[in-house]
């Protein structure tokens, strides 16, 4: 028996006599593909979108929140910046390259589309571990992509991330991040308006890349044989892009357009139905009216493909032609092909025949919410070999943890980007825990970090969220920034699963909770499912960005060590336990169970430190994260050229171990230097100071004393892992 052609496109039996109810009558080719786009995971959220009610999203400063295409919020003097963070996660792991490079446009687009010039881009990655040829492989065209693009188009890289695990051989991850800054006032929203007001859509023609994404490749679990799915992924160009955001910032200079949106996933179906949605009206869009780069489209293929470099705007029609005049200044194709009405209804037309019509209300928001069915696993759910010898010293395990792919410098990555461009960046990556974008209109400047610890979020996903948000408020701390709002971008496995929607409901009660304590809101964000392979899920990823504000960047303390005798102090109420560490999964000791944080006492050491900064009370400022207390010592020493004479023994008081003292991980500890007496005015407890060209370490029977080159050649050793030819 042949499979129904909607069970091709993603849909259930019970979705489509849904649509066929809504519609009183089967659908045709055009609009079934329509609505398996609209109603596919991706764009309709159908598992998640009760979980998300959750997270709080009001705050003094939000400008604008979820539902718009980025989250802004206010950085005074009239000015805003508005960010995101969105996945594109399955086509990545096709093509890497190409996936890396459409998700940075696509990121791009969703922050001018409200106004804000795009000042700053940050990515965080997931693969499999280096051993793998197939991780190498992606690893190599993902950076790659991000560095064309980005590079391209002339927007710095300031930051990011990179993580290797095992679960992620199958089904990478590529989150991109952008930062842009616009006047409030010329900021627009999405919503379209006007009966009789013109649809035009400007940028790149139409073709059939990208056709399917959203359902084919974004929806569903990848499997063997994958490769097939390639046309599936779209192909950039950054210099068309550059063009279309030139254009799209002068017409909203000039107050030419009502609504602006980008074509991202679902191409004109997303972006015109969800502009009627948002403004309570209906839209006639004319496919025979598109440009095309191939004559011989079909109606369907012309409204779901995700061709890249492609914005849609609601024009009045006394402005179309200046619109259109300068569309051409800026060698920006552009087309009048529909408009608005007051039918509610999505209507398509070729030429004068009707070729689909639905309901706004059925199409957008029709789709039917699923209540999930969550139950805790019993065991551990994930592999894991241990890559550490038994019985080694102290030295062997500060060493191996620094030239962890995890832990190790990732400057041979960064330094394929551009984080320069714009005479706005600060402080640039490894010099800083965030980084720090100067704002001269506003008189201020912006601090960003973007973090996320799978392996930590699957041995508890509730507490190893929280871990995450604080992770990235520990950050701002270091470069005295307040937080301003976050954005998310949520990567799991399948939600239909017990295992995985117990995970994801756990993930989103844990980022809830967090943001509430910490009185942040969350301004946007993204859900990316069914992220599994042939051999299981991904470690469940909540990745997690957040926007902070401080008054002077001059102020800005580094992560290295700055000055010889200095002291060297620990902030904040660390915990240290090897659960879930980095030295546990080297051990292959990984299993469920985290230590709960204390929250509030986390946010107090932050404003301790926040304000510290901003003092210039302290040389330098950094977070105790992967690898624990003795990385985070050495990883200031490398950073500084300057070693460190140090004794950690006091940990013992709060209930550590000696090798929990030095490797143990989790929230609130930040390792600072400056005056003795700066230090303890600001209740840091002592451990010893600055200077030689050693990194002296004492933990009782596990002290231990490594040299300065020796620990940096480790830090360093990451790009012999990563040689393209062993790709």
């Amino acid at each position: 028996m042949d499979t129904p052609k909607y069970r091709e496109l993603g849909l259930t039996d019970s979705e489509y006599e849904l649509i066929v109810e809504k519609l009183g009558r089967e659908p045709n080719d055009v609009e079934l593909a329509m609505f398996s786009l609209l109603w596919s995971e991706h764009c309709a959220y159908k598992h998640s979108r009760k979980l998300l009610g959750k997270l709080p999203t009001d705050g003094p400063r939000v400008v604008m929140g979820p539902g718009e295409n980025a989250g802004a919020v206010d950085v005074g003097s009239g000015y805003a910046v508005a960010f995101k963070v969105e996945s594109h996660n399955h086509p990545s792991a096709v093509e890497p390259f190409q996936g890396a490079a459409t998700g940075v446009g696509g990121i791009m687009r969703d922050v001018f589309a409200i106004g804000a010039r795009p000042i700053a881009l940050l990515d965080s990655l997931r693969f499999g571990e280096l051993d793998s040829v197939r991780s190498r492989h992606l690893l190599d065209g993902a950076v790659r992509g991000i560095g064309h693009y980005g590079n391209s188009i002339g927007v710095a890289t300031v930051g990011g991330e990179i993580y290797f695990e095992e679960p992620y051989e199958h089904n990478c991850l590529v989150n991109a991040m952008c930062i842009g800054f616009a006047k409030t006032e010329d900021m627009v929203r999405a919503a379209a308006a006007g009966p009789g007001n013109s649809v035009v859509l400007m940028g790149a023609s139409t073709g059939r890349d990208g056709i399917g994404g959203a359902s084919v490749l974004a929806s569903a679990e990848l499997g063997e044989g994958d490769e097939a799915k390639r046309p599936t992924v779209q192909i950039g160009d950054p210099f068309e892009e550059s063009k279309l955001l030139e254009c799209c910032l002068e017409l909203l200079e000039k107050g030419l357009l009502v609504s602006l949106q980008d074509l991202g996933a679902a191409g004109l179906t997303s972006s015109a139905g969800e502009m009627a949605s948002a403004g309570g009206v209906g839209i006639e869009i004319d496919v025979a009216k598109v440009p095309l780069r191939e004559a011989d489209m079909e109606p369907f293929e012309i409204m779901v493909s995700e061709s890249q470099e492609r914005m849609l705007a609601v024009v009045e029609p006394a402005r179309v032609e200046e619109v259109r005049a300068i569309c051409e200044k800026w060698q920006t194709a552009s087309a009048e092909i529909g408009k608005v009405t007051e039918d509610g209804l999505v209507r398509i037309l070729r030429d004068d025949e009707t070729v689909g019509e639905m309901p706004v209300e059925a199409l957008v928001d029709g789709c039917p919410l699923y209540d999930l069915e969550p139950a805790e696993p019993e065991e551990w759910i994930y592999g894991n070999r241990a890559t550490l010898e038994a019985g080694a010293s102290p030295e062997e395990e500060l060493l191996s943890l620094l030239s962890s792919p995890n832990i190790a410098s990732k400057r041979w990555a960064f330094e394929q980007y551009d984080y320069l461009v714009g005479s706005r960046t600060v402080r640039r990556p490894e010099q800083a825990d965030a980084a720090v974008l100067q704002l001269p209109e506003a008189g201020n400047a912006i601090a960003v970090s973007i973090d996320g610890n799978g392996r930590r979020v699957a041995c508890d996903p509730y507490l190893g969220t929280i871990d995450a948000v604080l992770e990235c408020a520990q950050n701002l701390a270091c470069v005295g920034a307040e937080p301003l709002g976050l954005t998310n971008c949520l990567n799991f496995g399948n939600p239909e699963k017990p295992a995985g929607a117990w995970q994801l409901d756990q993930a989103v009660s844990g980022l809830a909770d967090a943001c509430n304590a910490l009185g942040v809101p969350v301004v946007g964000g993204n859900v990316s499912l069914y992220n599994e392979g042939p051999d299981g899920p991904i470690y469940p990823t909540p990745v997690v960005a957040l926007v902070g504000e401080l008054p002077d960047p001059e102020q800005v303390a580094g992560s290295g060590f700055a000055r010889d005798g200095d002291a060297i102090g620990l902030i904040g109420p660390f915990e240290p336990s090897l659960a879930a560490s980095e030295l546990a999964k080297q051990r292959g000791e990984l299993k469920m169970g985290l230590p709960r944080p204390d929250v509030e006492a986390v946010a107090r050491a932050c404003e301790i430190v926040r304000d510290a900064v901003r003092a210039g009370k302290l040389s330098s400022a950094h977070d105790v994260s992967d690898g624990g207390l003795a990385v985070a010592l050495a990883e200031s020493a490398i950073a500084g050229g300057i070693g460190c004479e140090v004794n950690v023994e006091h940990l013992r008081e709060r209930g550590a171990q000696p090798e929990e003292a030095l490797f143990g991980e989790g929230p609130g500890g930040f390792v600072v230097s400056g005056e003795r007496g700066a230090l303890e005015e600001l209740g840091a407890t002592l451990l010893g100071k600055v200077g030689g060209d050693r990194i002296e370490i004492g933990a009782g029977d596990h002290s231990l004393g490594v040299s300065l080159a020796d620990a940096a050649s480790a830090f360093h050793s990451l790009p012999a892992q990563v040689e393209p030819e062993a790709s």
